[in-house]
């Protein structure tokens, strides 16, 4: 059985970029569309992790093979942002995942409850901003699974990710990431005789999962980018006064390429550098207890 952990669609809200985050999605992947061609593609279940967001729920439930999910923006003791992708869920659980996101700790407590299965999405991508060393101590201790391949990072990134998640002994998963259709499903996790969802996750958990498929690159990225400007203008035409812009898309991609290599090399090498203690609740400072507490 197999099944794409990380894809994307147009509930995924605005794109991050300043200025940009005015007017531009994150993704314009038709939720039918993406169901599609997941299919089309071999994906045995089907979810969609949009970025604090169930609203595709609303248009793929009506399939037996669809599972609710989504991508979380979740706020870290130290003050950071990561990405948590939350699987399995119901309205209820979504509601409860927004009011506690901005506590990683309420949040982790609260999905471990519930025995949902969780994991961190690309481990050493500096796309929700800076990181903090204990940061990583925290996904040790606490979140089961790492993604070990996402379809658009850096190649050495899903390696580094992969040696993590084999030395803290947690579960691999894959995904594509995918905010365009073309991405979709070409990046997965295999559970080998799986046959619903339940026995995908169960399966999971035994250690009994694979991750398969492609990588990211410079050319990936660069193309996905100019799909989404073509998207864009589609839904607001208004925006093709500023098409000339488009011409400095290979340089923005360049630049968030090198700058992901960095990042993931100044991580990989600080986490693999030496065994690090696990961070549980009681190392957390005063202030962080009195603001918990």
């Amino acid at each position: 059985m197999r099944c794409d952990l990380h894809v994307h669609s147009i509930a995924s809200g605005m794109c991050q970029t300043p200025i940009f985050d005015r007017f531009c999605r994150e993704s314009y992947n038709d939720p039918t569309e993406v169901y599609t061609r997941l299919k089309k593609l071999g994906m045995s279940i089907v979810t969609v992790t949009d970025h604090d967001s169930i609203d595709s729920g609303e248009v793929l439930r009506k399939h037996p093979d669809f599972f609710l999910s989504e991508e979380v923006t979740v706020k870290m003791p130290e003050g950071t942002e990561m990405h948590l992708g939350v699987y399995g869920i119901n309205e209820r659980d979504h509601i409860e995942i927004q009011k506690r996101r901005k506590d990683f700790i309420s949040l982790v407590m609260y999905l471990t409850e519930k025995k949902l299965f969780f994991s961190v999405n690309h481990v050493f991508s500096g796309l929700t901003g800076r990181r903090d060393e204990q940061d990583f101590s925290w996904f040790a201790s606490y979140v089961p699974a790492f993604e070990a391949r996402n379809g658009q990072m850096w190649p050495a990134a899903n390696e580094s990710a992969a040696r993590l998640t084999s030395k803290l002994g947690k579960i691999a998963v894959g995904g594509s990431d995918s905010h365009t259709i073309a991405g979709v499903g070409l990046t997965y996790t295999e559970v080998p005789g799986a046959r619903t969802v339940d026995e995908f996750f169960t399966g999971l958990r035994a250690g009994r999962g694979r991750v398969n498929g492609e990588h990211g690159s410079y050319m990936k990225l660069t193309a996905d980018v100019f799909s989404i400007v073509r998207a864009l203008a589609k839904e607001k035409p208004w925006t093709l006064a500023l098409m000339p812009l488009a011409l400095l898309v290979p340089a923005f991609t360049a630049g968030h390429w090198v700058n992901e290599i960095r990042f993931c090399r100044k991580w990989a090498a600080a986490v693999e550098s030496g065994e690090k203690r696990p961070r549980m609740l009681w190392d957390m400072d005063s202030s962080l207890e009195a603001n918990w507490g």
